[in-house]
């Protein structure tokens, strides 16, 4: 087992530009001529049983029963965070850099980004076990900690040190498992791989089998069987709260799914997945764009169906 011990904090250096205010425009639904391609959908994510897409300047509300609307956005929206207990609250990670929040399922949002860097925000979570914790990485950063919903912000963790050189987090989810450390688990998905954290922030480590504290007293773990494909990026992490062992992956090699916390992994669908999302109250059903469609599979990404927001009636 590797692990990655965390750096001195007074090291970095703080930026002390401050955030320009981050207010995205309500305007009333339109018929949109966007394409749901996934050229132009930046991210997914659930409000409760709500799945929300968002394509460039656009959020799309698609509900169970094929209810669709449509908020145009002055934001591209990158990455969206959000808890199955705080119905209506979302996180949104914009280009080029800030964080918006939402507290009314994506009609308006205000800037959740007061004392975070102006730097790209690249990955976005909410803790499992407690809604009003939120965790945010920053390009060429490290990880940084809201425990009010976002109204102010700390600097917990820098990047972790993979392959000899710190890595940017492309991807987070709160992994709602004991850590054998105290707390639970923050999973990242990097360009060099897949690591983890303990939610003290002690130090990354590799994603391996049994008790984090046994392995670090004993200094050695037993090695997966079947592993993630090695020298892949991982761009693309997700999970059901009601089925925190029950991992998915997206990679350009496909979709792929763990069922032991990410030690172990069998690929379910080819083809290259460029955003995916779980439905918190059903591990099985998930939403991904691949191969440029967007599609949703009931059972757990063996088959799929391709979804059209265009279709189904728009309010």
């Amino acid at each position: 087992m590797s692990l990655y011990q965390s750096r001195d904090i007074s090291r970095r250096r703080m930026l002390s530009s401050g955030l320009a205010a981050m207010g995205a425009a309500l305007t009333l639904p339109h018929v949109s001529y966007a394409t749901t391609q996934g050229a132009s959908i930046r991210a997914l994510g659930y409000d409760g049983n709500s799945l929300i897409v968002a394509s460039e300047h656009a959020l799309w509300r698609v509900s169970t029963a094929n209810q669709i609307s449509e908020r145009p956005l002055d934001h591209t929206v990158t990455a969206i965070a959000s808890h199955p207990e705080a119905s209506g609250s979302l996180f949104a990670a914009v280009e080029p850099t800030g964080l918006l929040r939402s507290r009314d399922g994506g009609r308006t949002w205000t800037n959740a980004g007061a004392g975070l860097p102006p730097v790209r925000v690249t990955a976005l979570t909410q803790a499992a076990l407690e809604p009003g914790l939120a965790y945010a990485a920053l390009a060429g950063d490290g990880l940084w900690r809201s425990e009010d919903a976002g109204e102010s912000w700390e600097f917990v963790m820098d990047r972790p040190y993979l392959n000899g050189a710190e890595q940017e987090v492309l991807t987070l989810v709160s992994v709602g498992n004991p850590t054998g450390m105290g707390g639970i688990w923050l999973y990242a998905g990097t360009e060099a791989g897949l690591t983890r954290v303990p939610d003290c922030f002690c130090r990354w480590q590799d994603v391996t089998a049994g008790n984090a504290m046994d392995a670090l007293v004993e200094g050695k773990a037993l090695p997966p069987t079947t592993p993630l494909p090695v020298g892949q990026p991982v761009p693309h992490l997700a999970l059901s709260p009601k089925a925190p062992e029950q991992l998915y992956v997206g990679l350009d090699s496909g979709l792929w799914t763990s069922a032991d916390a990410g030690v172990n992994w069998s690929l379910v669908a080819d083809g290259k997945i460029d955003a995916l999302a779980v439905d918190p109250a059903d591990p099985q059903r998930l939403t991904v764009v691949r191969d440029g469609n967007l599609s949703v599979s009931r059972d757990g990404g063996l088959t799929f169906d391709t979804l059209d927001i265009f279709e189904g009636d728009k309010n």
